[in-house]
């Protein structure tokens, strides 16, 4: 039930902001050629084609969100670089890796998720102590205060790496869901 929960979740908050997501502005680090090269692929590409999130794209895959991922967007991912992952208490991320914990790694993942397109403009722009739900139907708390973003205390360590479907923002933590 809190699956189909979700899904209608996300399917109804992607319709609401499929017309009025907004296109990248050109001020990401990679400059325009850089930007248009990466936003030619989805957030999975871009995420597997850069080694800091070799361990997300892992888990991505483990939890059968590949497709997901890969769909129309617009999708913002908080992801936690491989260091993040090194965080987690040891034997976390090879427990939940297990198949038999697909969809526990599945809300994990989730959590990291956005059905829409929040790039760090955007956030600037946010009211303070907006939650946001993510994909697994747990609310963010995604904040900036003296120029530092936050999503839920993990920090924002670089903004706007755009893909076709949404943006990338890495992050140094693994987010938790509510235990």
């Amino acid at each position: 039930m809190r699956l189909l929960y979700t899904f209608c979740c996300v399917a109804l908050a992607v319709l609401m902001t499929a017309g009025c997501a907004k296109q990248p502005s050109g001020q990401g680090g990679a400059g325009a050629d850089g930007e248009s090269a990466q936003a030619a692929k989805d957030i999975v590409e871009t995420l597997a084609g850069d080694e800091r999130f070799a361990t997300l794209v892992k888990a991505v895959e483990a939890a059968g969100m590949v497709e997901v991922l890969k769909g129309a967007g617009p999708f913002t991912v908080f992801a936690p670089t491989n260091d993040a992952f090194q965080k987690l208490p040891a034997g976390r991320l090879d427990e939940l890796l297990k198949p038999e914990n697909q969809e526990k790694l599945k809300d994990l993942v989730g959590l990291h998720v956005v059905a829409q397109n929040l790039t760090g403009q955007e956030i600037d722009q946010l009211e303070p102590e907006t939650p946001i739900q993510s994909y697994s139907a747990e609310f963010l708390n995604v904040k900036k205060e003296g120029g530092k973003v936050t999503v839920n205390g993990a920090n924002v360590v670089e903004a706007d790496i755009m893909a076709e479907n949404g943006v990338i923002h890495a992050i140094d933590a693994v987010l938790t869901p509510p235990q």
